[in-house]
């Protein structure tokens, strides 16, 4: 299901129950890949895949706030998507998410998209 508000999208990637807390999943959409993540402070989303190298962070760990990329362990901060330890030194584009009705609903743009 799909629900555009001004020039955003949000797009159902899950419901609440299929993320455990301090875990993350990968949600695939419009061919982009993200990476869906559920952590103290709520549910969050960026891209899936890791700015230093092509590693799906879906398949890293998520620790306490960070995802750790499964391929070289770099980490970056969920929040912000600011890279935390080498070897990433590239921000991670991170994505608006909301909570409706028990599914998580990630915001896209038709930029995001393209």
């Amino acid at each position: 299901m799909t629900v555009e508000t001004n020039d955003i999208k949000w797009v159902v990637a899950c419901a609440t129950g299929d993320i455990d807390e301090e875990d993350v999943m990968r949600f695939d959409h419009a061919g982009a890949s993200y990476a869906v993540y559920r952590i103290d402070q709520g549910f969050f989303a960026s891209d899936g895949w890791c700015t230093h190298e092509r590693a799906h962070l879906a398949d890293g760990f998520v620790v306490d706030g960070e995802i750790e990329c499964p391929l070289h362990q770099g980490r970056f901060d969920i929040l912000t998507g600011k890279p935390m330890s080498p070897p990433v030194c590239v921000h991670l584009k991170t994505y608006p998410v909301r909570v409706e009705n028990g599914e998580v609903l990630l915001g896209v743009t038709s930029r995001d998209e393209a």
